[in-house]
């Protein structure tokens, strides 16, 4: 349950425009634990926070006002 393990999911993320699509849609944090799990990648929502700002707007395409609900970011920054 590391961030390591969180890494690597946002990596598989990158390159995976429907798991991209299923990240937009989640509502909390732990959604997107549970859709991580689901692809074989575990870790606890607390690691998300440790992510940084850079890190999150590469999964989500970067650019933009990642402040707004729908968005990978401001999913995982809550």
């Amino acid at each position: 349950m590391s961030l390591e393990q969180l890494k690597a999911f946002l990596e598989k993320v990158k390159g995976d425009s429907n798991l991209q699509d299923k990240l937009k849609a989640a509502k909390s944090p732990e959604d997107i634990v549970g859709i991580a799990k689901e692809h074989g990648h575990e870790f606890t929502a607390d690691k998300i926070s440790q992510l940084s700002e850079e890190e999150l707007e590469g999964v989500s395409g970067g650019g933009g006002d990642h402040t707004k609900g729908g968005s990978i970011c401001a999913t995982m920054c809550r």
